[in-house]
């Protein structure tokens, strides 16, 4: 009998769902986008009905794809967007408010009035001590705190203990078990700015400096745990579900990062680099994250993070923006026809800067135009600017003492091997493409099977990882380190809070 484990991959543009077998291969995929909402400059947000609509309908159309019916399945992992945030009713199940994207920048002078209180009180270091991270409307809590102060009734009903609070897994988890189940995972825990890394258990401290009400909060589990039941009429059987992790976690495992000094680079509507630094909490002194990379059996393994925010959401803006291209595999070819001596810089400061700048009030530019720029030097400043933002990450982890001498890349952009191989030659690097590059879904997929005993280990599961093709340096120091220069002119432009 062949074991299937259905894999949610629930992103910030599309919803997807992957069916693996038991040697981590792809039997089935169902995929579909969803409109993004743009209330004002700096918002975004997704209606939570559609998120919950596109899993279903890409759930089932995995398995019609597969050939294989529901009770066919052993096991469930959902992977998610991180931090975007979404509070519902527990009666009704319905959200009070739309879900705010984790590239919202609504609560940035939040952020600074936060960041100044602190100062002045001489704590300035409090929520990076305890959470790893640094005060960003990036995170969860200051999008909770802006519901709750913005939505009529929402602070008294999260006090009564009437509503929930959850990043994405959480709310198709509630879906998915018909509410029975309100529960996240420790990696998605560890991204709201309320999870102390070193306890692994809601800050009180934290939970009383926003003013939110632990009756709000969800469940923390391990990575790899019994997460409930699927209700039998939404695929046609009882499932269990197994995994859960935040989408560049599951990343990392899904590319089998599990010894220190490991690391991935995730190439999708955002870039995150993640190198796992074991059982050590790294403080970051370059403005980098420190974070849960898994935890299992209730031992936390963590992580150093570089997060950007604009990389494949770039490319979809030249497309649905602008409309230089139709489908975003042509960008490869017009990067291609690019002279190599491009002098124009893309900054796709659209929400703001993220590592290692956060800063929520920068915006996009182009530089170095001129009157031959077209189209094709457009779009590969474009995907040049993904390769500048991983080198800034690159930078600031070698500064703290950390450096991955191979990349391991995944996501939608990597299969554009103009981009991989101009990451390469930036970084000074080796960067490994594995042949699946969904590797979201294929770690929740990983960690659900680790559950119930389809994997019986990280290390059979590290055989699984296969190699489709290494992109080496071409070029030398000098001239990684002039265009280098070059970038950090151009995002210094760009910048809220010039140095």
């Amino acid at each position: 009998m062949t074991d299937y484990i259905l894999a949610i991959d629930q992103g910030t543009t599309s919803s997807r769902a992957i069916i693996f077998d038991q040697l981590g291969q792809r039997c089935g995929t169902g995929q579909e986008e969803f409109p993004q909402h743009f209330p004002q400059d700096g918002w975004v947000e997704h209606d939570a009905e559609d998120i919950w609509q596109t899993t279903l309908r890409s759930c089932k159309a995995a398995l019609l794809q597969a050939g294989l019916q529901a009770q066919e399945l052993r096991t469930i992992g959902i992977s998610n967007q991180r931090e975007t945030t979404l509070i519902w009713n527990r009666e009704t199940g319905d959200p009070v408010y739309r879900a705010i994207v984790w590239q919202d920048r609504r609560t940035s002078a939040y952020c600074q009035q936060l960041q100044s209180d602190l100062q002045a009180a001489g704590r300035n270091q409090l929520i990076q001590e305890k959470t790893g991270l640094l005060i960003d409307p990036y995170f969860s809590a200051t999008k909770i705190r802006w519901i709750l102060d913005n939505v009529p009734g929402a602070a008294a009903d999260a006090k009564a203990g009437k509503l929930a609070f959850g990043t994405i897994d959480s709310f198709l988890l509630w879906r998915l078990t018909g509410g029975k189940r309100h529960v996240t995972d420790a990696t998605n825990a560890s991204r709201t700015l309320l999870f102390n890394i070193h306890t692994q258990s809601w800050d009180e401290e934290l939970l009383v400096l926003f003013d939110i009400p632990a009756a709000l909060l969800p469940e923390v589990l391990d990575s790899a745990a019994d997460f409930g039941a699927t209700e039998e009429d939404l695929l046609g059987a009882v499932i269990p579900i197994n995994g859960i992790a935040g989408d560049q976690q599951a990343a990392a495992f899904g590319q089998c990062c599990f010894e220190p000094g490991m690391a991935k680079s995730t190439y999708g509507t955002g870039c995150f680099l993640l190198l796992n630094t074991g059982k050590q909490i790294i403080k970051s002194e370059h403005r980098l994250l420190t974070t849960v990379a898994y935890r299992l059996n209730g031992e936390t393994t963590y992580a150093l993070e570089g997060s950007i925010f604009m990389a494949g959401a770039t490319m979809q803006w030249l497309r649905d923006g602008l409309r230089l291209f139709k489908d975003a595999a042509e960008s490869e070819q017009l990067a291609l026809a690019t002279s190599s001596e491009l002098s124009v810089m893309f900054v796709p400061a659209f929400t703001g800067l993220g590592a290692p700048y956060w800063d929520a009030d920068a915006r996009g530019a182009i530089f170095g135009l001129t009157r031959d720029t077209g189209i094709k030097e457009v779009v590969t400043a474009a995907l040049l600017s993904v390769c500048y933002q991983t080198r800034d990450l690159q930078k600031a982890m070698e500064a703290d003492g950390v450096r991955p001498t191979t990349l391991r890349v995944d996501g939608g952009m990597v299969k554009n091997e103009f981009m991989l191989q101009s990451l390469a030659n930036l970084l000074g690097s080796q960067v490994d493409r594995p042949e699946i590059i969904e590797t979201s879904a294929l770690g929740v997929a990983y960690l659900a099977g680790l559950y119930c005993g389809i994997f019986d280990s990280l290390e059979s599961i590290s055989a699984h990882w296969r190699l489709d093709k290494s992109f080496t340096p071409l070029k030398d120091k000098a001239w990684r380190d002039a265009r280098y220069v070059d970038w950090q002119n151009a995002v210094n432009r760009t910048r809220s809070n010039r140095p």
